[in-house]
């Protein structure tokens, strides 16, 4: 008997020794606060969604020089679709149809840069000489002035300004993605966003059916759903962009020519290329008048310069970025702001650039397989956080 029941024993001691220790593991959970639970549970997910967009900058650096021309001609492929599909739809050849949408891009864009550079060559004589008058009038003022500074003060002031703006520039022009420094890096980026372009206009379709086989069978159809819906919210936003853009320049270049400041050309087609980084762009080249028509003009024409250049970003800012941008991108204007600003900052001019249409791209993505709809073949709605409150809520707020 008593080797029959020694097993038995041993087991029963076994299972409660186990049992302990679980119950004194569950004691252990229970003292844990489920808010840290949530927390936590939120704080590795978080921290593997930093680690992957860490890894895929750091990619972007490395190969710089091919993904930003890609990008480029993705954003110029995105501006000529409209009219190379109604090209297509009328039964065009599609190489006439590509030549015909390259050259009158080449067109348009050269037009404009040959009357800027006209313009400035007729009146940047007079120009330089109104600005080095109205700089020696400046200085002769602060010096006689209630402030009294010496040359010596003036001259530390303006080194330490032109150093300041030598450092800003130098920031914006060699963001993490930028083309590089160099005629050839420069010269190779354009060749590749020119090669980029033809390819994308003669067989996107086929280049994005290959891309898509890259995926699993069974998430094929949401990755083409998704991608197709993001591409669409990305030509809605290149063509009103260039609307937005289109708008700006004609404001304020009109503006400068009704007040007389000099270049009135130039400054628009800087401002109409500046506002393809929405919200801030036109602002940025906007001063450019404001400083024409201080040198030039005096003060009084500058005051009134400025006067339109905050009107028109008050338009852009009020009317056209929440309507317009806003239902053509489904993404708020705060966050437009964002991200512009957090491009600029990790990646200069460039980042800047793209900001706003990879997040309208990332953010309709992500609300048509939230929503499921890559399975209906509806219209997802741009509120992505939306999306996710209870329906009994939505209807509690309607």
């Amino acid at each position: 008997m008593s080797d029959d029941r020694t097993p038995r024993l041993r087991d029963l001691i076994r299972q409660r020794t186990v049992t302990g220790r679980i119950d004194v593991q569950g004691d252990v959970q229970k003292t844990v606060p489920n808010g840290l639970r949530i927390a936590t549970a939120y704080a590795w997910r978080l921290l593997v969604i930093a680690a992957a967009i860490g890894v895929l900058v750091w990619l972007v650096i490395q190969f710089n020089i091919i993904v930003v021309p890609l990008l480029v001609a993705i954003l110029i492929t995105a501006l000529l679709w409209p009219v190379f599909e109604r090209m297509l739809r009328a039964r065009w050849p599609r190489w006439l149809a590509i030549v015909v949408s390259l050259l009158a891009t080449l067109a348009i864009v050269g037009g404009l840069l040959t009357l800027a550079v006209w313009q400035i060559t007729q009146q940047w004589d007079q120009v330089q000489t109104r600005t080095v008058a109205a700089w020696g009038q400046l200085q002769q003022f602060l010096i006689d002035g209630p402030l009294h500074l010496t040359e010596k003060q003036l001259g530390d002031a303006l080194e330490q300004a032109i150093a300041f703006l030598g450092e800003q520039g130098a920031l914006l022009r060699s963001g993490a993605l930028a083309i590089g420094t160099t005629f050839g890096h420069v010269a190779t980026g354009a060749v590749l966003t020119v090669f980029i372009l033809l390819c994308l206009l003669a067989d996107g379709g086929g280049i994005w059916n290959w891309t898509v086989k890259l995926f699993p069978r069974a998430a094929r159809p949401a990755v083409d759903a998704a991608a197709r819906n993001g591409w669409a919210t990305v030509i809605n936003y290149a063509r009103t962009q260039m609307l937005v853009a289109f708008i700006d320049a004609i404001g304020i270049g009109l503006g400068a020519f009704l007040l007389g400041v000099p270049l009135a050309v130039p400054v628009a087609v800087l401002v109409f290329l500046g506002s393809f980084i929405p919200i801030v762009g036109a602002v940025v080249t906007g001063t450019l008048a404001v400083f024409l028509a201080l040198v030039y003009n005096g003060p009084w024409i500058a005051l009134w310069m400025l006067v339109v250049l905050i009107g028109v970003q008050q338009l852009e800012g009020h009317v056209l970025q929440p309507i317009l941008m806003g239902s053509a991108v489904k993404v708020h204007p705060l966050a437009v702001v964002l991200v512009v600003a957090g491009g600029a900052l990790i990646a200069g001019i460039p980042g800047a650039l793209f900001a706003v249409p990879l997040a309208a791209f990332v953010n309709v993505v992500a609300v048509t397989i939230n929503s499921g709809a890559w399975r209906t073949g509806a219209e997802p709605d741009g509120d992505y956080i939306w999306q996710t409150v209870p329906r009994a809520r939505r209807r509690s707020t309607r």
